[in-house]
């Protein structure tokens, strides 16, 4: 391709497509493009309300019995303006997309998009409620097998995950692990061969894709010792998860930390049934030592009378809720570190871009361009004393783990 100069739309629509597919953890969630910020931008702290799944009880018998559809909003709010900048030389405005692509686009947006992928991923602290782990003889956490991540899909199927784009993201290390772990499990050829030849999990085990990403992060739990209680019966938190009361805590908790209420058994979404095991709550936010409330998700709601196997409720969670002395116990050792792969389905995460205020200034050399769900500003200005261009590249973003309750940590050994 002959060199030309390149215009501002020419890179920025460049930009924006290389965001999008550098990254595999942004490649495989829900992207969003809110358009209703395109012809005047949208600033930080701009809402938009995403609508949940509306839930009923059924009735038996020829009677009609009414129910009021409360209609469920989670808000994602657009917060994160993150941007990479960098001078470059008119000359180095001559040459090919392809060129630019490569020496100077390509650097830029791996390193943006990668910081945006980690700002997502670091919301999984407190954004995932389920846990599977594969333990050795003492208790400690190690490297997972098909056990667990058969076990975690199991898990999303519990709480009424779709069934299809099922994925799990692990770290380099884990994937390395489980590449090797697996590989004598695994009958059809062409994934075997794929998997032999890229040294990666392709997919498999109800997963539709395994990828390995970079941005992974490791999870330190707090020090709780499993000595606190419940404090106060029939206690509920709503859908949006809550507080509950508890005995002075022995240890913190962190958020991410996983824990169970004893005689708390996790339902059937769809049936109220109880599963018959105990139901996994996130701590959604820090309690120190000696704290008498904690933060978790889901929500406690439990049947109409608070016992199990009493009448349905609406969003019902549990089969019952605690009652007063109910053991509070999180699911791994007391300040225990660990990788955190997670398996989850697409739609349970979503990141919303929005178009930022291009100046008037700036409208010649200045762009905004949104693909696959992406939007991305740049923006260019001259340096007369160093006859350079200087360019920025913006985005502004927001995420929400809208369904919690549709992600499993898959914990792996430091």
């Amino acid at each position: 391709m002959a060199n030309t100069y390149l215009t501002i739309d020419m890179i920025t629509a460049e930009a924006v497509r290389l965001f999008k597919n550098s990254n595999l953890f942004v490649m495989n969630m829900d992207t969003q493009y809110d358009g209703q910020f395109a012809i005047d931008g949208a600033k930080i702290g701009d809402t938009l309300r995403i609508r949940l799944p509306s839930d009923f009880i059924v009735t038996s018998g020829p009677a009609m019995q009414l129910q009021d559809n409360t209609q469920q909003f989670t808000t994602l709010t657009v917060s994160t303006q993150l941007n990479v900048a960098t001078p470059y030389t008119t000359a180095e405005r001559t040459m090919s997309i392809d060129n630019w692509a490569e020496l100077t686009g390509a650097p830029m947006i791996n390193n943006l998009a990668g910081k945006v992928a980690l700002t997502v991923m670091l919301g999984s602290e407190g954004g995932v409620c389920n846990f599977v782990s594969n333990q050795d003889g003492g208790g400690f956490i190690t490297t997972p097998t098909s056990d667990q991540f058969v076990g975690a899909n199991a898990v999303l199927d519990d709480n009424g995950a779709y069934m299809g784009d099922r994925r799990i993201v692990n770290s380099p290390t884990t994937d390395a692990r489980t590449t090797t772990a697996l590989q004598g499990l695994l009958n059809p050829t062409p994934e075997i061969s794929q998997q032999f030849r890229s040294g990666m999990m392709k997919s498999g085990l109800g997963y539709d894709r395994w990828f390995r990403d970079q941005t992974v992060i490791t999870h330190t739990s707090g020090t709780y010792n499993n000595a606190s209680t419940v404090t106060g019966g029939n206690q509920v938190t709503g859908t949006g998860g809550g507080t509950i009361n508890v005995s002075a805590l022995g240890g913190s908790l962190r958020v991410g930390d996983i824990v169970t209420f004893d005689g708390v058994n996790g339902v059937n979404r769809v049936t109220k049934q109880s599963q018959g095991t105990l139901r996994q709550f996130v701590i959604t936010a820090n309690a120190a030592q000696g704290s008498t409330s904690i933060s978790i998700y889901p929500g406690l709601i439990p049947s109409a009378t608070f016992v199990a196997g009493g009448p349905d409720q609406q969003y019902q969670t549990v089969d019952a809720s605690p009652l007063n002395g109910a053991a509070l116990r999180m699911v791994t050792k007391s300040s225990e570190v660990y990788r955190k792969s997670i398996a989850y389905t697409q739609k349970a995460v979503t990141m919303a871009t929005a178009d930022l205020v291009l100046p008037r200034k700036a409208i010649e050399e200045g762009a905004r361009a949104n693909y696959d769900g992406i939007a991305m500003r740049i923006i260019t200005d001259y340096l007369p004393m160093s006859d350079q261009l200087a360019t920025r590249v913006d985005v502004l973003f927001g995420y929400k783990y809208i369904r919690p309750e549709w992600l499993c940590v898959v914990a792996d050994k430091i």
